[in-house]
């Protein structure tokens, strides 16, 4: 394999590190600036955020990347980043700290109010900037867990002479509706000539021109791509002109070699390597514990760290979020339970037990009520502290490991309405086939009816929800009292979204059936006028 000298220059980016530069600036003149770096997986924008932190001479800073197998986890990602400010929790005023604690998993207490949490968020870093300006850097936005990206752009919007700079980095087609509308800028392709020339740097090898040619029309200008590509290629190859193999996505392409560098490795380096892909925040006791545990020797570091593919200290860190991924998606699924089972062994129970529960469901071959219970407490400690989708997340994993056919229709029904609430509508759907495949009694067939309902709502606002959402609530009556009331009431609130445009009973029916109350199964000798009485 050509050797490839990833500690290059940034080439062709004057109008990103010029706009960089003007949010610097703003935040060093007392201002406050935000800016969203949009593009394409190794177009350069990990390496403008790179480049950021370096010119933010007497600045503050905090950063946070985004890893895809944290997007469960509630708040982790904003935890993250404020982690460096919380000895300055205690200046907020007494609501938004006590949110803000609940949030982080410092206190118990009730799920806390997004907007206390985002107000309590603006205030810690207005409290860290009175000093020096603070520059915060957020690396692939579109990995992180729901409720830190509501947050950071509800901060966003209210930052004003803070001396903040808040700068994304956001992978495009990915689209992030919490982003939308903050100053955004589209970090293109390279040109050709700087991107030949950014090639020519990397490449320590002889490069026939029309291979040369081949790799800068295939990379499309993208600075990832050109400088692992070559790793796809034998020598031979890239002296004789033979073309890059097709059909695949470029992403796939780099992630492709750069598997294939790390496959080059000794197999104590790629166990290492494994292990910390499966580590997402980075700490460099807890990877050293687990390696421990694998009989993995200190020295295994040295190779990964000569290939460029990652830096070992205090903090572990990838040189690409693409490193990560290659690395841990493309190993063998018994390699990375390996991993998760060591993590999980080496995380504290008490200190972190919803990460050790993650691990541990990773690391599972076959169901396993155990685990499956241990993930049931972090949901309901996750939904304590506001994040539905990680709860969701929670519970869906239980449900795939419950052993009994009757518990995974209660964790999948669970499961499937949270999902719901947080708008994953893709995995509901599938989390609902679970549960009616299981063994369902009379009112958990109800409430699959009413979630399949709430479903078709949510997909299509203008459809025949009102009457599906009818339907389930005449089901849930004589079941569910207090459950048919919400859902009539939903029902009413999507005969009045659709209005006109609904398949089914619009919002003059909807009424009518509610003040008939005439429900198609009731308990015997009950009023018909019930359903008045629940909404009185």
């Amino acid at each position: 394999m050509p050797a490839i000298d990833t500690r290059v220059e940034l080439r062709g980016r004057g109008a990103e590190l010029a706009a960089l530069e003007r949010v610097l600036a703003a935040a060093r003149a007392g201002s406050s600036a935000v800016l969203v770096l949009r593009g394409e997986a190794g177009i350069g924008k990990t390496a403008l955020l790179n480049y950021a932190a370096s010119r933010a001479a007497g600045f503050r800073k905090a950063g946070v990347a985004g890893i895809e197998s944290e997007m469960g986890l509630p708040f982790a990602g904003l935890h993250q980043l404020c982690a460096p400010m919380l000895d300055q929790l205690h200046e907020l005023p007494g609501p938004q700290r006590d949110a803000l604690s609940v949030a982080f998993g410092l206190r118990e207490g009730e799920a806390p109010d997004r907007f206390l949490v985002g107000l309590a968020v603006l205030g810690l870093l207005a409290y860290a900037a009175e000093d020096q300006p603070l520059a915060c850097l957020v690396d692939d936005a579109q990995w992180l867990d729901v409720g830190s990206v509501q947050v950071l752009a509800f901060v966003a919007r209210r930052l004003m002479a803070e001396s903040v700079a808040l700068i994304f980095a956001l992978r495009e087609p990915d689209y992030d509706r919490h982003l939308a509308g903050l100053p955004d800028l589209i970090v293109e392709g390279l040109s050709v000539p700087d991107a030949r020339a950014l090639l020519a740097s990397a490449v320590r090898a002889p490069l026939d021109p029309l291979v040369r040619d081949r790799i800068v029309a295939e990379a499309h200008g993208n600075p990832m791509a050109l400088l692992h590509l070559p790793h796809a290629l034998a020598p031979a190859e890239l002296a004789g002109g033979y073309g890059l193999p097709a059909g695949h996505s470029l992403v796939s392409h780099v992630e492709s070699a750069i598997y294939q560098q790390f496959r080059s490795l000794p197999p104590d380096s790629q166990r290492l390597l494994v292990t910390a892909a499966a580590e997402p925040t980075g700490d460099g006791g807890l990877l050293w514990r687990a390696a421990s545990l694998q009989d993995i020797p200190v020295d295994a570091a040295g190779p990964a760290e000569s290939e460029g593919l990652v830096e070992f200290g205090a903090r572990v860190r990838f040189h690409h979020p693409l490193v990560r991924s290659a690395v841990y998606h493309r190993t063998p699924p018994p390699d990375r339970r390996t991993a998760h089972r060591a993590l999980a062994q080496a995380t504290d129970p008490h200190l972190d037990p919803d990460r050790r529960a993650w691990h541990r469901a990773q690391a599972a071959t076959r169901p396993d009520e155990n685990v499956a219970v241990d993930l049931e407490r972090s949901a309901d400690r996750a939904h304590g502290r506001g994040g539905a989708a990680a709860a969701a997340a929670f519970l869906r994993r239980a449900a795939e490991l419950t052993p009994d056919p009757a518990r995974r229709v209660i964790r999948a029904l669970a499961a499937a309405e949270l999902d719901i609430d947080a708008g994953g509508t893709a995995q509901a759907d599938s989390l609902l086939g679970v549960a009616e495949a299981g063994p369902l009694d009379d009112l958990q067939r109800a409430r699959l009816e009413r979630l399949r309902a709430r479903l078709v709502f949510s997909q299509l606002r203008c459809s025949n929800a009102p009457r599906l959402l009818l339907d389930a609530a005449h089901r849930l009556a004589p079941l569910d009292g207090a459950l048919a009331r919400d859902t009539l009431l939903e029902a009413v609130g999507a005969a009045i979204f659709a209005g006109r445009l609904s398949d089914g009973p619009g919002q003059r029916e909807v009424a009518e059936a509610v003040r008939a109350g005439r429900p198609r199964r009731r308990r015997r000798g009950r009023s018909t006028s019930f359903w008045t009485a629940w909404l009185a």
